[in-house]
């Protein structure tokens, strides 16, 4: 059966109109564009519906101890948030070890072990105890990062995008709607290379909860269904190379696995 694009509210469904209009080679008013654009959507578990994905925010320095590695003062920070392209998207089925390609320009590459809310309604705004109403469903993903060119773009005062915004570097699973799954406040959460864990922590040790990064970010942009937002990694983050295996755990969610190749 082929999926439907996932529509919660009118302004999805006119997203998704476009969307899908500029896969066929025609722009939402129906003039023809010179070439299709592939779109980015991520299967809905228990669904023939596909998510479409609108934005990926991501919110830095989110667990106090990964907050002190990165040379940060968390006691003093405010939230800050950047963002991943949607094709930088890397979608990984589960009970697979899916291939993931080693970056071009670097020779650090990371690992960001990480849950993922997916939006299902928009606004702008939102107060925190109203903001996980705004959430369609969770899963988890990789924040993978060039850190030397991440390090060597900040020590000289510049964007560090290249860093963190370039191709499969958001590694993650299929949705969990919030009836399947709930919401994530606590949990344990961590990441093994090789089978030996490098990161262990728990959701509750997040400086600013998924409620509160929904808050936030709807003071600065509006938020619209389609959105999704990587809600940080614990401490002791680390390199990988070609041959690594990475699995990814969160509790109440399947594992993730990618080997680097």
């Amino acid at each position: 059966m082929q999926r439907r694009k996932f529509v919660n509210v009118a302004a999805a469904a006119a997203a998704g109109a476009g969307l899908a209009a500029c896969a066929t080679g025609t722009t939402q008013s129906g003039a023809r564009s010179p070439f299709a654009v592939k779109t980015s959507t991520i299967p809905i578990v228990g669904s023939d519906e596909v998510f479409p994905v609108r934005r990926i925010y991501c919110i830095g320095r989110n667990y106090r101890a990964h907050s002190i590695e990165m040379g940060s003062n968390p006691d003093r920070e405010p939230p800050f948030f950047f963002q991943k392209p949607t094709d930088a998207i890397q979608y990984v089925p589960v009970g697979t070890v899916a291939d993931h390609p080693y970056p071009t320009l670097t020779k650090n590459y990371h690992y960001e072990v990480e849950l993922v809310a997916a939006i299902g309604k928009g606004g702008r705004n939102i107060p925190v105890a109203q903001a996980l109403d705004h959430v369609y469903g969770y899963t988890l993903g990789l924040d993978m990062t060039r850190r030397d060119l991440q390090r060597a773009m900040g020590d000289e005062k510049k964007p560090w995008e290249i860093g963190k915004s370039f191709d499969h570097s958001a590694v993650l699973g299929a949705i969990h709607r919030v009836p399947q799954v709930g919401h994530f406040r606590n949990g344990q959460i961590w990441l093994k290379v090789n089978g030996t864990i490098k990161q262990t922590s728990d959701l509750q040790m997040m400086i600013w909860s998924v409620a509160e990064q929904i808050a936030n970010l709807s003071l600065a942009n509006e938020l619209f269904p389609g959105d999704i937002i990587y809600s940080g990694t614990p401490e002791n983050v680390g390199p990988v190379v070609r041959g690594d295996v990475i699995e990814i755990h969160i509790d109440r969610l399947p594992n993730l696995s990618v080997k680097i190749v």
